[in-house]
């Protein structure tokens, strides 16, 4: 039976039963074993397996690149990179090494390394803390990119990419931590490179993920009052993208919303809007929305971050005006 977990008890959870379940699984990361993590994630591990929860120095190239050969000599380490935004210091172990490995051996060779990065805005971390990372790393074939939205995705999907042969960033959103819900006692696998239909509809399509599916929901209701009927798709997976799920969703709708955390400029909700035109422009009825940050760094000011990030108005507005066509 299904109990209420926080998402983050629910990694935790999930990163317990993986140790349990094969013993080539280790943990690595700044203060991740006795201190159990900077959020608290890899609580209780380091009691229960001390010599597979390593403390390292404060290098991420040293933990990628420690992952990276581990992985290649047969073990599932799972790295933890305390803010997201630092996966630039480590950025040629990662996009030069665990991305290729693969392709260079020939399928000889795997890299089996989860990389659970803690991303997003929102708790006044200031400009190097709070940024929206997913686009600096769908660009690069070869790494599989999730992005969990609520606890049950986060325990399934945390299993299915430590069971995975490829490099996996795993992204955790801060402001999703304490959100809690149901989850399974047993662990359990949420397939890879598969989005969920949240919420059906047949007037506009809305792809969010993360803590931006509450804006989505949020706005669906209130639109609900309106008489428009809005579907919600969580892509789960941002690359490889599921991109059968949301063509048939828009096709049916005509109309596209993609809400996401970070700067306009370049993000995910371009390669989606751009995908969508490509393969069913036939099929559009409105124009393409994006509803994004606004393309400045994320302030330490708490007035400055609020003003910079997408609100349900934001959402609202959009929709609205797709629907005027």
């Amino acid at each position: 039976m299904a109990r209420k977990l926080s998402y983050a008890k629910a990694i935790n959870e999930a990163l317990h039963q993986e140790m349990e379940h094969d013993p080539s699984v280790f943990i690595l990361g700044e203060d991740v074993a006795r201190m159990g993590g900077d959020f608290g994630i890899t609580q209780g591990i380091w009691h229960k397996w001390p010599d597979r929860a390593r403390d390292t120095a404060l290098s991420e190239s040293a933990i990628i690149g420690l992952s990276v050969g581990s992985a290649v000599c047969g073990l599932r380490p799972v790295a933890e990179l305390m803010f997201a935004d630092f996966v630039t210091v480590c950025y040629d172990q990662l996009v030069n090494n665990a991305a290729k490995i693969h392709f260079m051996y020939g399928g000889e060779a795997s890299c089996p390394i989860v990389v659970r990065a803690v991303t997003g805005s929102g708790i006044r971390c200031a400009y190097h803390h709070s940024q929206s990372i997913e686009p600096w790393l769908m660009n690069i074939p070869g790494l599989i990119i999730v992005a969990p939205a609520t606890p049950y995705e986060a325990k399934g999907m945390l299993i299915s990419a430590i069971r995975n042969n490829d490099p996996v960033v795993f992204l955790e959103h801060k402001l999703l931590y304490n959100r809690k819900g149901e989850v399974p006692v047993e662990p359990y696998e949420i397939e890879l490179f598969k989005a969920e239909i949240e919420r059906k509809g047949d007037d506009i399509t809305i792809v969010a993920t993360m803590r931006m599916l509450d804006l989505a929901h949020a706005a669906a209701k209130e639109l609900e009052n309106e008489g428009v009927g809005v579907e919600i798709i969580d892509p789960r997976t941002l690359f490889p993208l599921d991109k059968r799920t949301i063509i048939e969703s828009v096709a049916k709708t005509g109309r596209l919303v993609v809400v996401q955390e970070g700067p306009k400029v370049m993000g995910f909700g371009a390669e989606i809007g751009a995908m969508v035109s490509e393969e069913i422009f036939e099929y559009l009825r409105a124009p393409i929305k994006r509803v994004t940050s606004l393309d400045v760094p994320i302030a330490f000011s708490p007035e400055l971050e609020d003003y910079v990030n997408p609100t349900m108005d934001h959402v609202l507005a959009a929709c609205r005006s797709v629907m005027s066509f």
